[in-house]
């Protein structure tokens, strides 16, 4: 077995599925069991890290809120700045903000101003791409702030919901790796 294929199966093993969660015909996919075990979060952190220095990252941005718990981690032990991305009105002083559409409504996303600078390498990390507006408008975000996007890489991939193909023109090119795809 590979070392890929066993990291899949690892996390997978410690992902638990919810049905009906947050609403009826959901299937809610819960990391919790996968963050209670040393085993599996270090083997998550280790390749989350490792696509960040293999991209040159400088800086690592995680999404509200458990991109927050995967990001941190991995910034640490690739040994660059980890930078939280929030919902608007979370964060004190200057900040920039991003808007982005929602299937139904509209919701923004903002970092300090100070944080990100021209000659970053940021790369994008949360736990689950859906439809990409979140990591769409943290790429918009990220260029607004005149650093540039290393990558964006995600625990899992909702791939029926389309963010990957969202994503593709915001990307210009960075990668974008998901570690499971369901």
């Amino acid at each position: 077995m590979s070392e890929n294929t066993a990291l899949k199966e690892l996390l997978l093993s410690r992902i638990r599925d919810v049905a009906d969660y947050p609403k009826p015909g959901v299937m809610f996919k819960d990391i919790t069991p996968l963050l209670a075990d040393p085993k599996a979060f270090t083997a998550l952190t280790d390749t989350l890290a490792e696509f960040c220095v293999e991209n040159g990252a400088t800086k690592v941005v995680g999404l509200e809120a458990r991109g927050f718990i995967l990001a941190a981690p991995a910034a640490v032990r690739a040994g660059i700045g980890f930078i939280p991305v929030r919902k608007a009105g979370k964060l004190p002083g200057a900040t920039l903000r991003q808007a982005y559409d929602l299937e139904y409504g509209s919701a923004e996303i903002e970092v300090h101003a100070e944080d990100l600078v021209a000659g970053d390498r940021v790369m994008v990390i949360d736990d689950v791409l859906a439809t990409g507006g979140t990591a769409e408008a943290s790429l918009q975000l990220i260029r607004r702030a005149g650093a540039e996007v290393a990558g964006v890489i995600m625990l899992m991939e909702l791939g029926f919901l389309g963010g990957r193909a969202r994503l593709e023109s915001a990307l210009d090119g960075a990668p974008l790796e998901s570690l499971l795809i369901v």
